[in-house]
């Protein structure tokens, strides 16, 4: 039916939740009925004489009640979600609630494998696993076993990485080990160093330790190699944490060149650096990581949480010398006792049969699609993004604060992050993160980009009028 025009002064809600409303009101009436389709939300905006965000808006929520589905190229159709819920059936046909759920923008994410043949290999690994379970119920030494360590060093050689065994070590994820090797570098009050603008965990694992957490300046290649001399100087750092490939979130990679440099001052003031090389898998041509050009000073954390699975709860840390082994052990003992077996043996198996490679794969082809799809929609120049990354840095501009956008952005069901939860130091920029992967689908993706790029050509005034 792409003639049905609300009248929406049959109701008081805001202009948007209005068009949901009146979409339901008219399937209960029977207006409207299963499959008709809504008329198109440019149409239907300029016949009303309102914005299209407002329109999209009103679609928006309406599919989250269930009442409608969108499908690119097609258009917008009824469902009957209201029609079944009047006939008595809604505790049996309620709306899939991945459909219906908001879209969160928040996390980042690798893209979700949805491959079938992918994800059944994904199957056969538990399951083979799970074919020697019993022994993986039990409570297993610190660090993995001699075959999680194989595979370990398999995996990090792709990196360019050949530690000793006794130095490699399966932790339960990225964010106990960051824990662990702050706590050993650092006592309260003393400094660790970072970019200005850097990976939200790490300021809340300063402040849980009680360190101070200084921000160095950065230019697109990362941070200033004078400037980390500077505040060697200055501040006696006891380290520097650094997430040196596609940053979260600016999205920047440290060029080698870079990265010698800094390696050249952290050796002049003997400071560790703490590579936390969650994205160094993703690229295929990334530049080597600091523990190979500075492997004494280094402690490496490659987590597998966004290059296979952030379920799997590992990382792959090395330390930098046989001198930091029994330290380390200690404090991840004391927190952590262990990783979990079953998850050390599944990530083990995948990386013996390929089928890590394999969604190492299937991840990169589809953050590459996905930021081509983002490429096509926002402005040119408009926001930061690698074609590889997870994510985009957006700046915001014609009066749009990060408070306001992100307001804006709540209120349709769509979440992102302001720019205070990466800011160390200076001045907090007027820029959100956005995030590309996760359980969200191409289509539903591409909504919340339009609907944030149409917000996005206006002022934020404009916006607020049509609620």
């Amino acid at each position: 039916m792409k003639d049905w025009r609300p009248d929406l002064s049959r109701s008081n809600s805001p202009r948007y939740m209005a068009i949901a409303d009146l979409i339901e009101m008219d399937m209960r009436s029977g207006h409207l009925a299963i499959g008709d389709r809504l008329p198109p939300q440019r149409e239907l905006a300029k016949h009303l004489g309102i914005d299209f965000t407002t329109v999209a808006r009103g679609y928006a929520e309406a599919q989250k009640r269930g009442l409608v589905d969108s499908h690119v190229g097609r258009g917008t159709f009824v469902t009957g979600g209201a029609d079944k819920e009047r006939r008595g059936f809604a505790s049996d046909t309620a709306p899939d609630p991945r459909r219906s759920s908001a879209i969160d923008l928040s996390m980042n994410m690798p893209p979700e494998p949805n491959d079938p043949e992918l994800i059944e290999r994904m199957r056969e690994g538990i399951s083979a696993v799970a074919s020697s379970l019993i022994p993986l119920l039990r409570y297993q030494g610190f660090g993995g076993s001699g075959m999680d360590k194989e595979a370990a060093a398999t995996w990090l050689g792709r990196r360019g990485l050949v530690p000793s065994q006794e130095r490699i070590f399966v932790t339960p994820g990225a964010h106990p080990a960051l824990l662990s090797i702050c706590g050993l570098l650092a006592r309260p009050s003393e400094t660790i160093l970072s970019e200005s603008i850097t990976y939200p965990g790490i300021r809340s694992i300063a402040a849980q330790l009680r360190l101070n957490l200084s921000g160095l300046p950065m230019d697109a290649q990362g941070i200033l190699p004078d400037a980390f001399g500077e505040a060697c100087e200055r501040l006696k750092p006891k380290g520097i944490y650094l997430n040196p490939t596609l940053q979260n979130p600016l999205t920047l990679t440290i060029p080698e060149q870079r990265r010698q440099e800094i390696c050249t001052v952290a050796r002049k003031y003997h400071v560790p650096i703490i590579e936390d090389d969650a994205y160094g898998f993703i690229p295929l041509d990334a530049p080597p990581p600091f523990a190979a050009m500075a492997p004494d000073l280094t402690w490496h954390i490659g987590g597998l949480a966004k290059c296979i699975g952030a379920g799997l709860r590992l990382a792959y840390v090395v330390a930098p010398d046989t001198k930091a082994i029994w330290p380390f052990v200690s404090a991840m003992r004391a927190n952590n006792v262990m990783a979990s077996p079953l998850t050390m043996a599944l990530a083990t198996r995948w990386i013996e049969d390929g089928t890590a490679d394999t969604i190492l794969r299937f991840i990169r082809k589809e953050a590459a699609a996905r930021q081509e799809m983002v490429a096509a929609i926002l402005a040119p120049g408009s926001y930061r993004g690698d074609p590889i990354s997870f994510n985009i840095w957006l700046p915001l501009t014609n009066g749009w604060t990060r408070s306001i956008f992100g307001s804006h952005m709540r209120a349709s069901g769509i979440g992102v992050v302001a720019s205070d939860a990466f800011t160390v130091e200076g001045q907090v920029q007027e820029a959100v993160r956005v995030c590309l992967g996760g359980p969200i689908d191409r289509k539903r993706l591409r909504s919340a980009l339009e609907f944030m790029g149409h917000a996005l050509e206006g002022s934020p005034e404009l916006a607020a009028s049509f609620f």
